[in-house]
């Protein structure tokens, strides 16, 4: 059990607070990053950080911007990686077996929620292909509707290119956007799969509004957020 998990989820753990530091340095110096809408992260949770899935690099980029440690999961094949296994370690991510329902991690997440911590997720569940976005999964909405719990919405774009733009001499742009807290409907009685999958629906459209077209993906048609007007 590291510090995190001790105590405050508030209160990241040594190993946590150092490879911020360090992968924010790398992350700033290698890459062009901006950032939006930070006024709309609560000052405390819990919350659901709900996000598009592009690149291993996604949860690096995240545990960089957003104030509150946040746990994420990962495929449990990356726990055995030399490079990123260590790193998901080190930001103490919920390792999760792909292609069925785990259980064990559903109840890790569950309880980081309800200890007032931070969850980041991606409801599609896999990272995409295309560069868009892929069908919602129902998970990040199973999440909320047990746990009672806010979303926040997180953009990301342009890790995708920073190892290739760099091979190139060239540094990326990596741009978050964060959108408003958002929570799910209210249902009378059980919650049921069709309304799982509603709100599964409701998610990714808050994040496809806050894509550039190019990566709506499948939410091609939803209307684009304009960001002009938000802060970094």
């Amino acid at each position: 059990m590291n510090e995190a998990e001790a105590g405050d989820p508030y209160s990241a753990g040594r190993v946590y607070r150092i490879s911020r530091g360090v992968i924010g340095f790398l992350l700033r110096t290698l890459s062009r990053l901006e950032v939006h809408g930070l006024d709309h992260v609560p000052d405390r949770g819990p919350y659901l950080l709900v996000v598009n899935h592009l690149h291993w690099l996604d949860s690096p980029v995240l545990m960089v911007v957003m104030p509150h440690p946040i746990r994420v999961f990962a495929g449990e094949k990356w726990g055995k990686h030399l490079l990123i296994g260590p790193l998901m370690r080190a930001v103490n991510a919920i390792f999760v077996n792909r292609g069925e329902v785990d259980r064990k991690a559903l109840r890790e997440a569950l309880a980081t929620i309800k200890a007032g911590g931070v969850l980041g997720m991606a409801p599609e569940g896999t990272r995409s292909k295309t560069g868009g976005l892929q069908r919602g999964r129902s998970g990040a909405a199973y999440l909320a509707y047990h746990s009672g719990v806010r979303l926040l919405p997180a953009a990301t774009t342009g890790q995708e290119h920073v190892v290739s733009s760099l091979l190139h001499l060239r540094r990326a742009r990596v741009r978050v956007v964060l959108g408003p807290l958002f929570e799910p409907p209210p249902v009378s009685g059980k919650v049921t799969t069709a309304h799982l999958d509603s709100f599964t629906e409701e998610i990714m459209h808050h994040l496809a509004a806050l894509l550039p077209p190019e990566y709506r993906g499948v939410y091609a048609d939803v209307p684009v957020v304009n960001h002009s007007h938000q802060g970094a």
